[in-house]
């Protein structure tokens, strides 16, 4: 099979949350790696997305901005987050109220408060008097905040393994894994995003819709449902009244040849874009530019978006 020529990779994560590389960085590390056009999608945040447009026009290479924001599902079907990938226009960048309609609604699924809320149960489920005590002492506020400010998954693992000597797979995803009785998922409700979309014109696209299906052992599949229970919740992504997807992520390191397959079956079904990108976070497990989108992929999303 003929290799594909990755001209972007338009998903890729900086400081602004939680990756390795600064969005100055970013841009640099896709400029060496020979991208025609990177983008910046934090999780529901855009602050980092003036630094990576300035560094992108320093370094000439096409930016695109946007935004990874986590969708909360707690249902008998699926118990955790999916989710979306937003793009937009420089110019909906520079306008103010478009930032302050975006930030509004994304910034309502993380936040002290959701780390508190965890952190509490996992004290409660897992502590010296919990039902499985697994923790020496109790897991405090301080040391899951001292890794940055906008708090994920991979931050609690990283307290649980340098304050509490945690680093056994199946113990950190016993407690903060999608199956643990102390998880409460981050995100906002589907339907909270309705009103911004109405309002503004960007590029919607469900985010690693099969990486939940990667086989053998992967973080992908431990926090993300299969891709037959995606497919359940598919149409109500592609329901203009509730989302409205207008792509799928089909390239993206934790899909194999048979997922993208499947994928890309559902785009042509549905008539969707064809993204990709490597979920960049840092520069040896999740590493920038190892998949991503052709030169024709391109130009199809940038006709879209404009």
């Amino acid at each position: 099979m003929k290799a594909r020529n990755i001209a972007a990779d338009l998903h890729n994560h900086s400081t602004a949350s939680d990756g390795e590389y600064s969005p100055s960085e970013l841009v640099i590390k896709g400029r060496a790696a020979g991208l025609e056009a990177i983008a910046l999608t934090d999780h529901d945040t855009i602050s980092g997305l003036d630094e990576f447009v300035e560094a992108g026009k320093r370094a000439g290479i096409d930016t695109v901005p946007g935004v990874e924001v986590t969708l909360r599902f707690k249902r008998p079907l699926f118990v955790g987050s999916l989710h979306l990938l937003i793009y937009f226009s420089e110019n909906l960048l520079a306008d103010p109220g478009f930032r302050q309609a975006l930030t509004a609604v994304v910034s309502q699924g993380r936040g002290a408060a959701l780390v508190r809320d965890r952190i509490d149960a996992i004290n409660r489920e897992f502590g010296l008097e919990g039902r499985e005590p697994l923790l020496d002492r109790p897991l405090l506020m301080e040391e899951v905040m001292s890794h940055g400010e906008n708090i994920t998954r991979r931050h609690f693992f990283m307290a649980l393994s340098e304050n509490h000597n945690i680093n056994d797979r199946g113990l950190t995803d016993r407690i903060i894994g999608n199956s643990s009785p102390a998880y409460i998922p981050s995100g906002i409700e589907m339907g909270m995003l309705r009103p911004f979309l109405d309002r503004y014109q960007v590029i919607k696209v469900l985010a690693h819709p099969a990486a939940g299906s990667f086989p053998g052992e992967s973080h992908y599949k431990e926090v993300l449902p299969a891709v037959d229970v995606v497919e359940q919740f598919l149409p109500e992504f592609l329901d203009p009244a509730v989302v409205g997807i207008d792509g799928l992520e089909v390239y993206y390191p934790g899909h194999t040849k048979d997922l993208e397959s499947v994928l890309l079956e559902w785009a042509g079904r549905y008539g969707l874009l064809i993204t990709g990108g490597s979920d960049c976070h840092d520069s040896k497990v999740r590493p920038l530019g190892v998949t991503g989108m052709t030169r024709h992929e391109l130009d199809m999303f940038m006709k879209h978006m404009k």
